[in-house]
């Protein structure tokens, strides 16, 4: 009798092994078949989202990042007009070019510099691109020159931290360079800005883009660029 009351112990003991073999082997085979508690972490790159933009930038994404790059859209954001050339032309040579680009305060009131580039999966990468930021109007001016005369073409321009913000793009596969004059007018007059408007149009410059800008000691200017094919030598 003393032997059956013991029985049903057994039994349960029994079960209870049982039921941690099956367990075991459920863990084992979801870890044989690729479940992974952790996401995996993405290599290091100066490109958002840790990618290497030169090889397919649509590899390793997360679902949204997957419906962005589905849709050949890219945003980029920084704090640095620097890290911002750099990652632009990363984006450039795996085929996407400039489509917008907004500078201001963004979460928590920190300033950053915003640019959405696009992609056309049909076309072969030639863009490249070239990042102007400056306090000085003076000093936009003279790089500003200096990249017309390479055959950058201006795109857009924005007002950043109290520093203007151009960006200018060239066909890399040109086989000669179209130079480009360019003129920056810069007052804090409206009615000024527009005789000088009239006196650039008046000697053959078209209107490139304008923005309203605060730079050093807190004044605001009415900055605007023109520009026009240089003919001859």
């Amino acid at each position: 009798m003393a032997s059956r009351a013991h029985q049903p112990s057994a039994v349960l003991l029994g079960v209870s092994l049982l039921g941690v073999s099956l367990l075991g082997l459920t863990l084992s085979s979801c870890s044989s078949s690729g479940v992974s508690t952790a996401p995996e972490v993405p290599g290091s790159s100066s490109a958002p989202w840790g990618l290497n933009l030169r090889e397919d930038p649509a590899s390793a994404l997360s679902a949204s990042q997957q419906a962005a790059a589905d849709h050949n859209l890219l945003l980029l954001a920084t704090a640095r007009t620097s890290t911002m050339q750099r990652e632009m032309q990363q984006a450039a040579d795996a085929g996407y070019s400039l489509a917008g680009i907004q500078g201001g305060k963004t979460a928590w009131g920190s300033w950053e510099l915003v640019v959405i580039m696009q992609r056309n999966p049909d076309s072969t990468p030639k863009a490249e691109y070239w990042l102007l930021a400056t306090s000085k109007t003076s000093t936009m001016q003279e790089e500003l020159q200096l990249a017309g005369n390479s055959g950058f073409v201006y795109r857009a321009q924005t007002s950043f931290n109290k520093e203007t913000v151009v960006i200018l793009e060239r066909n890399r596969d040109l086989e000669s360079i179209q130079r480009i004059e360019y003129k920056l007018l810069a007052t804090t007059k409206t009615s000024t800005m527009q005789q000088e408007l009239l006196a650039a149009t008046v000697a053959g410059f078209n209107f490139a883009g304008v923005t309203v800008a605060e730079h050093l000691f807190g004044n605001k200017e009415i900055v605007t660029i023109l520009s026009r094919p240089v003919t001859g030598n």
